[in-house]
């Protein structure tokens, strides 16, 4: 009969040699990939978050933004660091700008509006169509009773706050309207933000017509300071940290115009007829609401429609 003892110690030993063996290729294995791991090297340089640079002095429309003021100081440092380290975001207002700032400019300068006020539109709405909480619309945010106010057309069908040319006008019109009433471009900027009514009523609480020594909410609060940061950069990029190409911003494209005074039964096939499919349609007319112009009333509309050369489109 086998020795208990030693039957035990026959099948340990084995045991004890596996888990050895194991043990070795396991540390063996680790090492070598250790070894082949990347180094990670971060120099001290890499490691520091810089506070972006203030200008010694700041303009809005000429009219000097007081820096000395610790408070206006602190507004404009919010809105350099929000605006420096957003990178994603102010990288996209640089390439877009570089198709929309064309259009916008001679449309500002034949209403003697200051040219500062692009940078309202890019504080606005980032230079898309885009649509507040409040439903304000287009690039430059108007509610809809400021923009039939102001001559443009908002319907179902019919939305022109989603026309650059058009809410643009609209836009300078409201700011001649504010500039005669205030006599100062920083309190236009704010009354577009607050409204009329809301800058009046704040001279009379505050005591005060100077915007920078208002107390207001925290949006118009941080208006200007938002314009002026945005200027900065935009016109010394580098100096923040946003580095590109010629190739990275976003092109203009040529388009030629069709006028429209007659019913549309389908967007999609008038596009097909003008060598375009329907997104492209869109994209160059985006007040067009529907996939159909009623156009009862045969009011006379422009449909831009790109080049052909400008782009390579598919129908199907």
């Amino acid at each position: 009969m086998i020795d208990k003892k030693k039957l035990i110690l026959l099948l340990a030993i084995p045991l004890t040699f596996s888990v050895l063996v194991i043990l070795a290729v396991f540390f063996y294995l680790k090492s070598d990939f250790e070894s082949r791991k990347i180094p990670v090297v971060i120099t001290e340089n890499e490691r520091r978050i810089y506070s972006p640079p203030l200008p010694e002095k700041m303009d809005f429309c000429g009219e000097e933004i007081p820096l000395q003021d610790f408070d206006v100081k602190e507004r404009i440092d919010r809105e350099f660091l929000v605006n420096t380290f957003w990178h994603s975001a102010t990288l996209l207002y640089l390439k877009r700008a570089n198709r929309w700032f064309p259009i916008i400019e001679p449309i500002l300068k034949q209403n003697s509006i200051p040219d500062d006020f692009k940078y309202m539109a890019v504080a606005e709405s980032g230079l898309i169509n885009s649509v507040s909480p409040e439903t304000a619309t287009g690039f430059w945010q108007l509610m809809e009773a400021s923009a039939k106010k102001y001559g443009l057309e908002v319907n179902k069908e019919v939305d022109e706050r989603y026309n650059v040319e058009k809410s643009t006008q609209a836009a300078c019109d409201y700011l001649k309207e504010a500039h005669a009433k205030f006599e100062s471009w920083t309190l236009s900027a704010a009354s577009y933000n607050m409204g009329l009514d809301g800058i009046e009523n704040q001279f009379v609480r505050q005591r005060t017509k100077n915007y920078f020594n208002m107390m207001l909410n925290e949006e118009t609060y941080r208006f200007i300071a938002r314009i002026v940061t945005l200027k900065e950069i935009f016109r010394n990029p580098q100096k923040y940290g946003f580095y590109f190409s010629k190739s990275d911003l976003y092109p203009q494209i040529d388009t030629y115009e069709i006028l429209v005074n007659y019913p549309i039964l389908d967007l999609a096939d008038f596009a097909r007829q003008h060598g375009i499919n329907y997104k492209i349609l869109k994209i160059f007319n985006p007040w067009l609401r529907d996939n159909f112009l009623k156009n009862k009333f045969r009011k006379s509309y422009t449909i831009k429609i790109p080049k052909e050369s400008e782009l390579d489109i598919t129908l199907d």
